[in-house]
């Protein structure tokens, strides 16, 4: 039984840091906004 009490605090610490990491991404870091602009040629257009 210790093994497994060993193997799920593990992966519970684990889960936490990702959890923490993709809190802090999603809280922390602000995305750039931008106009983006994409050529098509002309031969893509009449078909």
């Amino acid at each position: 039984m210790p093994t497994l009490f060993r193997f799920l605090l593990t992966i519970g610490v684990l889960v936490g840091i990702v959890y923490g990491g993709m809190f802090a991404l999603a809280t922390y870091v602000q995305p750039k906004q931008g106009e983006m602009t994409v050529r098509i040629p002309a031969d893509k257009l009449n078909q």
